[in-house]
């Protein structure tokens, strides 16, 4: 309210009428890649970001939708949908939730509660219910339960099925588990009043499996698990990003690139979408069209962890005898191999910079440890081909903004493109 500034407050001037203001002026940080245009894309095909338009409706993730969605229809319960991490899990629940008719009641919890009293205070938030003046207390759980009941019956009354969807439901403890238990118990002689649908890696279906919590899996109407991409899938999985992000043509990869990507990701998504990602990057900076199995593995050397398992099946079995297989594997290699290969992955980019003249020796690498950080020296690299001004050319001025900083000065150059030219050089100012 004006009266609440004080007489001493001055008016905040308006802005200019059809102009951005200047804080809103680095849009050029939101464009994306610096490749789109060059591969005729709107917005970038592989980002790991949970976007629904994004979906592949592969068989499983198909027959996973069609279960949350007959969830909605149905007379209330609990719906489990778990996969790897990476799978999709999340992203099939947002193109879940884009589906769900307008008006459902709806809470939705991203961040699970620790605690009985947590969920039941979120739950009552999410479907915009006031709290209760005092948070505490066995009072306090009796007034949230109270609130929450009245309102399902309101809406039962309504014809209105109630949702509530919780993803992470791994990370749920018991004391939580066995609280959505007692929500299941808020029903009519007809249907539950609340529909519950838990999104969680495998580990969820190792807790429900528990004797503790057999009342709550008992009362588990749907379970679906979303398994990692098959290399039939994958084409289409590609072809899907794609498409979806404004690609016309195929996706150019070689077959070779997608036996390399389904070898390196496991079928995994999250793990497809990283070197995708930065396999086109690295084939825009080299001036080619097409991604090979080369362009491929250099991808996975930059944004893979070489020490993970590559496929669910082998996270199972490291997750199972992992101590062992470590205390074996520093046997076997021995300690200063292990820390050599980690110090190889995480080189900090002080030393980096100091090109592989530094290494030439050990007493110059002990001089270039005592030296003071000096400015930083690109990398020598190979020319680019002659071709990649002329095929870039379209994407020069989109992305100069995108380009002045450092840290794309140094991927690009370590992909071969020349740190002289232009569209790599920082801009003054």
């Amino acid at each position: 309210h004006p009266s609440d500034a004080g007489p001493a407050a001055a008016p905040r001037p308006a802005p200019a009428t059809g102009k951005v203001p200047p804080a809103a002026a680095p849009a050029a940080a939101l464009a994306g890649p610096p490749y789109l245009a060059a591969f005729g894309l709107r917005e970038a095909p592989f980002s790991i970001a949970p976007d629904p338009r994004r979906l592949y409706l592969g068989p499983a993730h198909a027959e996973a939708l069609a279960h949350l969605l007959h969830a909605l229809q149905g007379s209330g319960g609990v719906v489990v949908l778990t996969g790897e991490v990476g799978a999709g899990k999340t992203t099939l629940g947002r193109a879940f939730l884009s589906q769900v008719p307008p008006g459902t009641p709806l809470a939705c919890i991203f961040n699970p509660p620790a605690t009985e009293l947590e969920l039941l205070a979120t739950v009552v938030q999410e479907f915009g219910l006031p709290l209760p003046e005092a948070l505490a207390g066995p009072l306090a759980r009796r007034q949230l339960q109270d609130r929450l009941h009245h309102h399902l019956l309101a809406c039962h009354a309504q014809g209105r099925q109630a949702l509530l969807l919780i993803d992470e439901a791994q990370r749920l403890p018991a004391e939580v588990l066995e609280a959505l238990r007692l929500l299941t118990n808020l029903e009519t002689d007809e249907r539950k009043l609340l529909q519950i649908v838990l999104i969680g890696q495998p580990e969820l279906r190792a807790q429900l499996a528990l004797p503790g919590l057999r009342q709550l899996d008992q009362r588990v109407v749907a379970r679906c698990h979303l398994p990692a991409l098959t290399p039939q899938e994958l084409p289409a999985y590609l072809a899907t990003r794609w498409q979806t992000a404004g690609g016309s043509a195929p996706p150019p990869f070689e077959p070779s690139a997608l036996d390399e990507l389904q070898r390196r990701s496991g079928g995994v998504p999250r793990r497809l979408n990283l070197l995708c990602d930065r396999a086109l990057l690295g084939c825009w900076a080299q001036g080619r069209r097409r991604v090979d199995r080369a362009t491929v593995r250099q991808a996975a050397r930059e944004v893979l962890n070489p020490l993970a398992p590559t496929s669910p099946a082998a996270a199972q079995a490291w997750g199972g005898r992992g101590a062992g297989l470590l205390v074996g594997g520093l046997g076997a290699l021995g300690l200063g191999a292990v820390l050599a290969l980690l110090a190889s992955r995480a080189l900090p980019e002080a030393e980096r910079a100091a090109g592989p003249a530094s290494a030439a020796s050990p007493g110059a690498a002990a001089s270039v440890a005592a030296a003071p950080v000096q400015d930083r020296v690109p990398i020598p690299v190979p020319a680019a081909p002659p071709s990649l001004a002329d095929w870039a050319a379209p994407t020069t001025q989109a992305t100069l903004q995108v380009l002045d900083r450092q840290a794309w000065v140094d991927l690009l150059t370590a992909w071969g493109a020349p740190a002289d030219t232009p569209r790599l050089r920082p801009q003054a100012g």
